[in-house]
């Protein structure tokens, strides 16, 4: 008898079983995965597309809604307060702003709080502001939270945060693309890029992969430089000056002769 039940149980539960498995998946694909810095560079633009592989035929409703984010390192940043003191401008209050990415862009098919709930963007950190994290503030600070609002708005007027509403393309529950522009001011590093997929507000499926920004040619001779001899990139700096000001110098008599 007891075999019987337990036979029983797991005949029905195989069908729910089944019905939890993810049968919406998505396949991404990108115009390049590798961003290179040179001394010249001013910023680039990636275009990301990709489809819906399914298991089952397309379900009508909800609509299926894509979600696109693309992350730079992850950098602690220290936010100061300046108030005035005696007639002079001072530090008197900083934060430690734990966990703030160099750049951040979110793409959505449709407004961010339609397709995607608290809950969610609580479990998945998507949002701008579930992406800042500022931990063990001083007592002393009244309201905390609102040094890490200020690295959000210096920072997206900045071009490195970006809330991209409604320019994330889906055709047929299917295809979707969209494009991120990344500025002229980006960290180095590896960029995560996730893609989520949404129906009623709630992540149905996701994908992650990496961008590479690296610095490259002269831009990448010097930042090595910099760090693994820091004495000879300072020597080399202070000799380029001295030249530069020489050659200005120069060519300044040389005007004043000629005039």
């Amino acid at each position: 008898m007891i075999r019987l039940l337990c036979a029983l149980f797991l005949m029905l539960a195989a069908p729910l079983g089944a019905e939890e498995l993810v049968d919406e998946e998505v396949v991404l694909g990108m115009s390049q995965n590798r961003v290179a810095i040179t001394a010249n560079f001013d910023g680039s633009e990636i275009l990301l597309f990709g489809a819906v592989k399914r298991e089952s035929p397309i379900q009508e409703e909800p609509p299926l809604e894509v979600v696109v984010a693309v992350s730079g390192p992850l950098l602690p940043v220290t936010v100061r307060k300046k108030s005035k003191r005696f007639g002079i401008w001072v530090n008197t209050e900083s934060v430690d702003v734990d966990h703030a990415p160099s750049f951040y862009a979110v793409a959505t098919s449709k407004p961010f709080n339609q397709i995607m709930t608290s809950v969610e963007d609580l479990r998945h950190k998507v949002s701008i502001p579930r992406m800042i994290r500022s931990v063990g503030a001083p007592m002393t600070v009244d309201n905390a939270q609102r040094f890490a609002e200020a690295v959000m708005r210096i920072r997206t007027e900045n071009g490195l945060y970006q809330m991209l509403e409604n320019t994330v393309t889906v055709d047929q529950q299917t295809l979707f693309r969209t494009s991120i522009s990344m500025p002229a001011n980006l960290t180095e590093g590896d960029y995560s890029t996730r893609v989520f997929l949404t129906r009623g507000g709630k992540v149905v499926s996701h994908f992650e992969t990496t961008i590479d920004v690296r610095k490259v040619g002269l831009e990448r001779w010097l930042f090595n430089l910099s760090r693994q001899q820091p004495l000879i990139y300072g020597l080399l700096s202070l000799a380029i000056a001295i030249v530069a000001g020489w050659s200005a110098s120069a060519v300044f008599q040389f005007l004043r002769q000629g005039g």
